[in-house]
């Protein structure tokens, strides 16, 4: 399954980085969508894609079973959620707004605005 999850995330970040180098101001955001999507794949992949227990430790024993999951890369992928819905929720706003002011989503005519 690792194989496998790395091949889409090889094809996440290659689809991702070809989006970026884009001129369209949209096609920029999506492919950072796309690559924050990825990298959170990373980080879901490299933590080890085992069923285990959750982190609770028994009642009657006070102890915690032998295949107990990981929570951290589990809060680290909930934080990078959060952190890419803003940047995008930002991204959104600052497109529309530039889109009012210049007229067009691509970049190098954005560029001769600047004088």
């Amino acid at each position: 399954m690792e194989v496998v999850m790395a091949i889409s995330i090889g094809l996440l970040f290659s689809g991702a980085f070809y989006m970026i180098l884009r001129r369209s101001i949209i096609k920029l955001v999506m492919g950072l969508i796309i690559l924050s999507n990825a990298a959170n794949l990373v980080i879901f992949t490299v933590a080890g894609m085992t069923r285990a227990d959750p982190p609770f430790l028994n009642e009657a024993t006070k102890t915690a079973s032998n295949t107990v999951a990981d929570p951290l890369p589990q809060a680290l992928i909930l934080t990078a959620i959060v952190i890419a819905f803003g940047v995008l929720a930002f991204s959104v706003v600052l497109i529309h707004r530039a889109y009012e002011v210049v007229g067009t989503d691509d970049l190098d005519q954005m560029k001769d605005t600047d004088t």
